[in-house]
Parts: C-alpha cells; structure tokens; sequence
C-alpha cells in the first residue's frame, strides 16, 4: 500500500501544472490575468464560495435524505441562509466578469428553451444535446 500512495503521489505531481505548485510561477499567472482584465481575487471568492456554500446546502440535503434529519421549518430556513450564501458569492462571480445578472439568467431561459422545445423536460434532449449547446 505504501508504495502505491508513493508512486501515486509523484504521479499528482508530474500532472500538476506548474503554477498549482510554485507560488512565483501563480503570481505572475495573476499578473498577467490582471493585465487581460480578470479580477482574480473576486473571482477567486466568487468560486470558491460558490462551491463551499453549495457544499453547506448539499450536506442538509444529504442528512435529510440519507441520515434522517426532518425536514422541518429550522432545517428549510437553514437551507435559505445557505441559498443567501450561494447567491452572495454568485454575485461575486457577476462583479468579478462584469456581467448583468438580468442577462444571465435570461441566457440561461434562452438555452434551456434550445435544448427544450415546447418547455418540457425530456430525457432524450437532456441527452442527445445540439452542437454548442454547453
């Protein structure tokens, strides 16, 4: 077992690009980032928060279903705070890209009606998507 999670390790390792592993190298990428126009840091806060507070809503989902938490008054307003949270950090990502949320949300209506005709869910176009359709 050992040598596996040895040879498991220096194979992370060489897959790891080199900015994921010298602090030098991601400062630089930063820069350079900055330069082009992203906002790392609120980017940055933007995706990790997203996907930490996503997390804080999955585990109450997953004790209700799975571990027998009630779903209850208290636990669906603790899913609220957590969907505050989401949106909160969403937002970030919309200051971060400089985006209209409007218009995000009326992109997303926009591809859903593509991928959906007549507005119904189906399996098969869940499924079997159009070109472009991401």
């Amino acid at each position: 077992m050992k040598e596996l999670l040895t040879n498991y390790k220096k194979f992370v390792d060489g897959v790891t690009s080199p900015v994921s592993k010298d602090y030098e190298l991601m400062k630089e990428r930063f820069d350079a980032l900055q330069a082009a126009g992203a906002n790392m840091p609120r980017l940055l806060t933007a995706g990790i928060g997203l996907a930490s507070e996503g997390g804080e809503f999955n585990e109450i989902v997953k004790k209700i279903a799975f571990h027998g938490k009630e779903y209850n008054e208290d636990n669906i307003f603790h899913m609220k705070r957590e969907l505050g949270d989401v949106i909160w950090y969403w937002m970030q990502a919309c200051l971060a890209l400089d985006l209209d949320p409007n218009e995000i949300i009326e992109e997303n209506v926009k591809k859903l009606e593509a991928r959906y005709p007549g507005g119904s869910f189906s399996v098969w176009h869940s499924e079997n998507r159009k070109d472009g359709d991401i």
